[in-house]
């Protein structure tokens, strides 16, 4: 049996030793980092902290030339909302 593992990355918010959101991601082809989920704590709901993170990665991306793929459907969804990141998408969604 083969076995692939994958270096996940991620960013997160902490307040005194708690994580209290994150979003993973991991390098998914020589250009292209996959973004697989995304968390926040209900102590920061409503404060922006996902749109943050989502906005973190993309300068990630930015910085290192990659393109994204956002499995995670809140990332999808921010995709959408946000019109300056299309060149970002490594396969932007139909419709």
């Amino acid at each position: 049996m083969m076995v692939d593992i994958k270096k996940v990355k991620v960013l997160f918010v902490e307040e005194s030793g708690e994580k209290l959101a994150e979003i993973t991601f991991f390098k998914s082809g020589d250009d292209e980092i996959t973004v697989d989920h995304t968390v926040v704590s209900d102590k920061l709901r409503g404060q922006k902290v996902g749109n943050a993170l989502v906005e973190k990665i993309i300068g990630f991306a930015r910085e290192e030339n990659l393109k994204i793929v956002p499995v995670c459907s809140f990332v999808q969804k921010q995709f959408e909302k946000m019109q300056n990141t299309r060149m970002y998408w490594l396969n932007e969604p139909e419709g």
